[in-house]
């Protein structure tokens, strides 16, 4: 049987075009308002498992007061728990921002590094909001995959990947380096309002006659 996988040019083109009918996402529009590294790293870190209302509240508040890593040296965790509430674990990550600047300053000289290598060293930081800040806050290639990322690349059939570390190994093999920066953020978009986890809309879908749900089932590209 014919090995089956979606034209990606494509299927990027048409998700461009649908994310910029919807509403930015918190941590892209804050790069947009900014244009500072330290502001994206911050509000990547706050919006994990954190909708995008609660993180752009949290941090108009928290910026009021936070300009730079150094200033979290003037507040204590508890303060800095109250800021950024009702964010997801927040009293964890009061702990990771309270941390920063030491971390910072011992291992980058007080500069926020521009590479996933690096920036993983800082607390409260894993791939996926390493690869964020490259990609948002640096506009350098990388690929931030989270759940919808890795769900819909393998819901379209071009990949057959188990989780969203392996969805980061197998793009950064198979997609054009072109696409990596804007990939997630149109499949986020894309996932939040059209293809969801179940039930998704197919009957409004732009790219639907791409999608391996409609074309023919067979092997994937291997990670």
């Amino acid at each position: 049987m014919k090995q089956y996988s979606p034209d990606i040019g494509k299927v990027h083109t048409i998700l461009m075009e649908e994310y910029a009918r919807h509403k930015m996402p918190v941590v892209e529009l804050i790069q947009a308002q900014t244009k500072e590294p330290f502001n994206v790293l911050v509000a990547t870190i706050l919006s994990a498992r954190t909708k995008d209302q609660t993180t752009a509240e949290v941090v108009k508040r928290l910026f009021k007061d936070v300009k730079k890593a150094d200033d979290f040296r003037r507040f204590t965790v508890e303060e800095i728990e109250k800021i950024i509430y009702p964010v997801g674990f927040f009293r964890e990550k009061a702990k990771h921002l309270k941390k920063l600047p030491d971390v910072l300053d011992d291992k980058f000289k007080g500069i926020i590094p521009d590479t996933v290598e690096e920036l993983i060293e800082l607390p409260g930081v894993g791939r996926k909001t390493a690869n964020l800040v490259v990609a948002i806050g640096f506009n350098l290639p990388a690929i931030c995959v989270d759940i919808h990322v890795h769900r819909i690349s393998n819901r379209l059939g071009y990949l057959t990947t188990k989780n969203p570390l392996e969805t980061e190994m197998a793009l950064r093999k198979h997609l054009p380096e072109k696409y990596w920066i804007t990939y997630n953020s149109c499949f986020v978009s894309f996932g939040q309002n059209t293809c969801s986890p179940i039930n998704p809309k197919c009957n409004i879908c732009p790219i639907y006659k791409y999608c391996s749900r409609v074309n023919v089932k067979s092997k994937f590209l291997q990670s």
